[in-house]
């Protein structure tokens, strides 16, 4: 069987997929990404001395709002009843830079992969606005969903 993309018709046009009649189950996603920066930088947020205040905690606080948000910000999305978001964002010195990985859960009809791919992107945006003024050099990488669960498809993991 040929994959098809489900958000077309069968003319082309795009268009919200009807859920309606599919099964409530519980469903789960995590992504992940990453901002590079300069050592000097991330020393900079992990001390707290940031001039626009506390990085990770803002950049959290915006991942989590950002995934309430998905479907205001992607046309085809659906607004969902979100139970569960987290973000968490960890230092990675080998970068150097933050990982930041966001997990969104509900019991409903469709999948939540997008609301934790905004929450991420979302959150890197958030990290490097409060850090451009000491590193414009700062570079979003990485971000991809890396698993999960629910629905007809079943589980996936990257």
């Amino acid at each position: 069987m040929t994959p098809k993309l489900t958000h077309l018709d069968h003319t082309g046009a795009a268009n919200m997929v009807d859920v309606g009649d599919k099964n409530e189950t519980g469903r789960e996603a995590t992504a992940e990404g990453a901002v590079r920066m300069k050592r000097e930088t991330l020393a900079l947020i992990l001390e707290g001395n940031a001039a626009k205040g506390d990085v990770i905690a803002t950049a959290r606080i915006a991942g989590i709002m950002a995934a309430k948000k998905t479907a205001e910000l992607i046309p085809l999305c659906h607004p969902l009843m979100l139970t569960k978001v987290s973000v968490d964002i960890e230092p990675e010195p080998a970068l150097p830079g933050l990982r930041v990985r966001a997990t969104a859960k509900l019991k409903g009809r469709t999948g939540v992969e997008m609301e934790a791919l905004t929450a991420v992107s979302v959150a890197c945006l958030t990290i490097y606005d409060m850090a451009k003024a000491v590193d414009r050099h700062m570079e979003m990488t990485g971000i991809r969903v890396v698993e999960k669960s629910g629905g007809k498809s079943g589980d996936w993991k990257a």
